[in-house]
Formats: C-alpha cells, structure tokens, sequence
C-alpha cells in the first residue's frame, strides 16, 4: 500500500507531515510537471494584467477560446474549456451518460470516479505485464455493441507509453461501428515533439472526442485549465450548457490566451526532454534491482525487483518523493512512476535511488 491517502501525486503536505519536515524540503518527482516552470511570457503577462482579479471573466471565455482554435487550427465551437482537464473529464460523462464505459488498466483514477457519478457499468480491459503495458490487437476483440464509451490515454499515465498509431486508427474505426463514443486523454501528448494527436483527424469523425492538459506541459498545475474537444458543434453546445459558469480563474484563461504562442518555450522543452530523458532513462537502465518501462512522455513507471523494499518509503526517508502506483489496478507494491525533471534533481533521485537499493536482495 501506498503510505499516502491521496490518488494522485503532487501530494507533498502529506508526505512532509509524516517526516515532521516542510513541504519545501521534499524533492518532488511524484508530479509529471515541466521542470523548466512556467514560461516568463506568462508570469510578465500575469503581473502586467493583476487587474483582472477585480472583475468577472468572460463567462464565456471567447478570446480563450479563440486561441485554442488558432492553435488547432479548428473552429472555436468545438472547444471547451475547463478548470484543468479533470473538470472536463467530468463534464464529457455527465454529458454523455454512458451505461456501459470500458477503461484500460492500468491507468488515471479520474475516469473511474467520474463514471461512478453516474448508473454506469465500468468494464475493465488490462493491459499485460508480458507485453510490456503496450496497448495491443487484442482490445479490438473486446469493443462490443454493449458499449457505449471508451476511454483511452495516450500516452497512458503510469506507462508513459503511446499505442500504435495504426492501432489507434482501428479502434476509432470499429469504434465507429458498434456506436461507441471513443474518449482519447491525451494530457501528455504535448511532451512527445511532431506528435499532433487525434484533433487533426476528428472532421467527420464525431463519436471522438479528445481531452487535452496545458497544466502539465507549461507548468501551471496551481491554475488549473485543461479542454475537450469534438467536431460535433451541437454536442459542444450541450456539454457547455450543463457547465458551471466562471469555472475558469481570469489568470487560468490569460495563461491559455498566451502560452500557446510561446514556441521558444515549447522548443526548449523538446530539447530537454529528448537529451535528459534519454540520459536519465541510461543512468535509471543501469541500476541493478529496477525495472525501467521506455515511455515517450515526462515520467517513467519502474518496477522494483527486490525483496521486502518500500521504495516509497526508503526514497521519502532521503526527502525525495515517488509516486507509489500500487493504488493502479493491474499494478502492486512494486512499481513505481517518477517523473523526469532537471539533470542535477535527477542526479539526486539517482543517487537515493542507489542507496535504496544497495545492499537488498533480488525477488527469483
């Protein structure tokens, strides 16, 4: 079991509680966050605009909206905003009212509870440790007209794998078929440099929709504003009606307005990702002890192959804090998800992971 309560990571009063230290002294890698910070576009644009905390947004967010299209290159109507992409995670079942969901496990807690809101059954399909967490053909098998829903992450949150992207094309193809309204989270695909996702392809295509996170990517998981999006106006439409008005902080929808435009931001985010995570995924290969999964986004799921080892636990001790993933079905005590940050705070994680796994003995 995990030692903390919380579902998720990012929970550093918590853990400092139980070390009787401040949050400030933990080494945070238990949230998937862009360690470059929030763009300097950003905190200029938030401190020349701090007038906007004494008026309402627009209820409507129009300029937000717009910049979301522009990005896209989709009309504004098929865009919702949200208060981080949970919210819209939440809003899409409640408009949808799906009877039958499926999702795939492992995978974020967030689809579950937001099904179980509702008088929805939840079918699971698990991927397998022996395919090495990889999505595969056999899905296909399992898609049937008692669906109506299908939630996909891509990449997936632990594994930080994406599925094939022909795969992905057949899914959506036979998804079609039976009459089931394909959900794809790709909260993380922005982190995966000339990767477009599925927006590009929802035209014509109105049983996807697509839920997408700026929380992770530009750093601003304290804002809060993530969106959805479907080709189907009319459906939107609804959806925004049944949305609670003013959902979105003025500097939430300012972020949206201007870090998109930020490509230098974006740039240096490819660079870093492609030259530290391929460096930190050798140094993490080499430790004896762990299993490394080679997934494409911010963070890597391990695996502990070592006897008797609470690795939460023996990190926390040296006030570095790891997502424990046993609270995932399909996981255990034994993995892990940690998440790729700056060279010198990985080099830290590193070493306490050295001294973690020092002196233990391998599980036959």
């Amino acid at each position: 079991m995990s030692l903390l309560k919380s579902a998720h990571g990012g929970n550093t009063r918590e853990a400092a509680e139980l070390l009787g230290i401040s949050p400030e002294q933990l080494l945070d890698f238990s949230a998937n966050i862009n360690p470059l910070g929030m763009p300097a576009s950003l905190k200029r644009a938030i401190i020349n605009n701090l007038d906007c905390a004494e008026r309402y947004p627009d209820v409507d967010y129009a300029q937000l909206h717009a910049a979301l299209a522009d990005h896209h290159q989709i009309p504004a109507s098929w865009i919702l905003a949200g208060n981080g992409e949970t919210e819209s995670i939440f809003t899409l079942v409640h408009g949808l009212k799906p009877r039958h969901a499926m999702i795939v496990t492992p995978g974020f807690a967030e689809y579950r509870r937001a099904l179980q809101w509702g008088e929805c059954a939840i079918h699971e399909f698990a991927l397998r440790e022996q395919d090495g967490w990889q999505l595969t053909e056999a899905i296909l098998d399992a898609l049937t007209s008692e669906l109506d829903c299908l939630f996909l992450c891509t990449p997936n949150n632990p594994t930080g794998l994406l599925p094939d992207n022909h795969l992905l094309r057949e899914i959506a193809t036979r998804c079609e078929r039976l009459g089931i309204n394909l959900i794809l989270d790709e909260a993380f695909i922005d982190f995966i440099a000339g990767e477009p996702g599925f927006i590009p392809l929802l035209h014509g295509n109105p049983h996807i929709w697509v839920l997408r996170s700026l929380t992770k990517f530009y750093a601003i998981p304290g804002l809060r504003l993530g969106y959805l999006v479907n080709s189907n106006q009319h459906a939107v439409a609804q959806m925004r009606s049944q949305q609670m008005p003013w959902s979105i902080n003025a500097f939430a929808a300012l972020a949206g307005e201007i870090i998109l435009r930020d490509s230098a931001y974006q740039q240096a985010t490819w660079k870093w990702l492609e030259q530290e995570g391929a460096r930190f995924d050798q140094q993490l290969q080499e430790l004896s002890g762990l299993t490394v999964y080679p997934g494409r986004a911010n963070y890597r799921l391990l695996r502990c192959d070592l006897a008797d080892v609470d690795l939460q636990r023996a990190m926390l001790e040296q006030h570095v804090l790891i997502r424990s993933c046993a609270n995932y079905p399909g996981l255990d005590t034994r993995y892990y998800r940690v998440a790729v940050r700056s060279m010198e705070e990985n080099n830290r994680l590193l070493a306490a992971l050295r001294k973690a796994l020092s002196g233990t003995t391998l599980v036959d």
